[in-house]
């Protein structure tokens, strides 16, 4: 038999098995309905297939009704007819269901639906952000040291931005020193590398609740026993947080005192002296996360400014006041701590985007920054104020009033449930964060939702809220 009749019955499977991996990629989405597939000779160069073999995979998709050849051009995906009755892979309802799931919950902030209000969104507008034009500090970033940006970064991070935290930290009244401050991949990087130091399997962490979901998850993960301390409008509560201490003797208190997430609310110059003071009594490291601070006035009391970083672990970022896509957050503690955080981080990752920070060492560099959080936090307050407006003329139960917060807490008139509430609003394409989301216990119900004031502004919202409230209350 000759060598090229033997070279036949091998093609086929070949061709078939190459039209599977492209058909699964069509059904995943990887491709799309118009995508164009790369072209003979790139499928041929890229698997080292004869043509003909990759002709003979096109064929077998065209045969199913997944591609057509358009002549000239090559061959683009065909759209495909949904079956009847047939439900979208993620149908809201059901994923909204699955809300008590973290990483869910986390995959559907990180989605963008053009045509719904995320108003349980947890991050600013992007009109608001967009002054802060990325791309034209891509010139200045390269010019800060080309050489550089091909290698990876110190274990601390870039210096010249942990010089120029050192003076946005004291405008917080926070004194640190750069060898105090170590860069990570955003505040949630923060977190994470500060439970791996700490927190061992089955180790006792006091948390707000309700509080960070995405904190949970991660002390979840650790394996870690969640102590909650509750939330009030002015802190946490005093008494439970007192009773825990003594009866548990957790190490770490994770706590957002300003801007808190997702009431609102902000600590009292009172309660935070006595946080602190039960912190020395107990022996309590206090992890501070302050990832709202360029909203905020900067006389505002943090545990960390008033402790000076002796018993706090100062979180900051700058997902929120810049972009997310940047990934730029950082660690204010003591100078032996950070070093060993800064360890831990090259273990684990080697090292952060020097690049992108740069990007942010350039961006504080200039005087357009202070300028950017003055729109900013003019912004946020007038979403505030109308925010608030609008609850009070629905009788909503409103937690905290805060001058100036991406977030409210609020319960609405005759909502017992506020999951169910949610499902409500969603053929609306309304998207809310239901209370128990933010529990430690998340089987509980909640009259409670977080709601985004930027969100709010979107007219389909209040629309859309009157109208259920009517109808669930009539």
């Amino acid at each position: 038999m000759s060598a090229l009749s033997r070279s036949g019955p091998r093609a086929a499977p070949i061709a078939d098995s190459l039209a599977e991996a492209l058909a699964r990629q069509i059904a995943s989405g990887a491709y799309k309905a118009g995508d164009k597939l790369p072209s003979l000779r790139e499928l041929a160069q890229l698997h080292g297939y004869a043509k003909n073999t990759v002709v003979a995979a096109f064929e077998n998709l065209v045969s199913r009704g997944l591609v057509e050849p358009r002549r000239g051009s090559g061959y683009f995906v065909r759209a495909q007819p949904k079956p009847a009755g047939a439900k979208p892979p993620e149908d809201d309802a059901g994923s909204l269901g699955r809300a008590m799931d973290i990483v869910w919950l986390m995959r559907e902030q990180l989605k963008t639906e053009p045509d719904a209000v995320a108003v349980g969104d947890g991050f600013p507008p992007v009109e608001w952000l967009a002054d802060v034009r990325l791309d034209k500090y891509h010139p200045k970033v390269v010019r800060t040291g080309l050489g550089a940006l091909f290698r990876y970064g110190s274990r601390f991070g870039y210096g010249p931005l942990r010089e120029h935290l050192v003076r946005k930290l004291a405008d917080f009244g926070i004194g640190a020193e750069p060898r105090q401050i170590v860069l990570t991949h955003g505040a949630n990087e923060a977190m994470d590398i500060v439970i791996r130091y700490f927190v061992p399997p089955g180790g006792k962490v006091l948390v707000d609740d309700p509080g960070y979901y995405p904190l949970f998850g991660k002390l979840k993960l650790a394996g870690a026993q969640m102590l909650a301390v509750p939330r009030l409008a002015d802190g946490p509560d005093l008494e439970v947080l007192e009773q825990l201490l003594v009866a548990e003797r957790p190490r770490l208190f994770f706590t957002q005192s300003l801007a808190h997430n997702p009431t609102g609310s902000d600590i009292s110059p009172a309660k935070a002296f006595r946080v602190l003071q039960l912190a020395q009594k107990h022996d309590l490291l206090i992890v501070e996360n302050d990832p709202l601070a360029d909203f905020k006035p900067t006389a505002l009391p943090r545990l960390a400014a008033l402790d000076q970083l002796e018993r706090t672990i100062y979180i900051g970022s700058f997902s929120k006041s810049f972009s997310a896509a940047l990934r730029v957050g950082f660690v204010a503690c003591g100078a032996d701590l950070a070093s060993d955080l800064a360890d831990l981080k090259a273990l684990i990752h080697v090292s952060s985007s020097e690049y992108a920070e740069r990007t942010v060492d350039v961006i504080l560099s200039e005087g357009h920054y202070q300028r950017h959080l003055n729109r900013l936090q003019n912004r946020l307050g007038e979403a505030t104020r109308e925010a608030l407006r609008f609850f009070d003329s629905v009788g909503a139960e409103v937690f905290a009033r805060s001058p100036q917060s991406l977030y409210v807490w609020a319960a609405l008139p005759g909502v017992a449930d506020s999951l169910a509430f949610a499902r409500e609003l969603l053929p609306r394409r309304i998207v809310m964060a239901p209370g128990r989301i933010f529990s430690v216990d998340s089987t509980q119900l909640s009259r409670w939702s977080r709601f985004n004031v930027g969100a709010m502004a979107d007219p389909r919202f209040a629309k859309a809220m009157r109208a259920t409230l009517k109808r669930v209350g009539g």
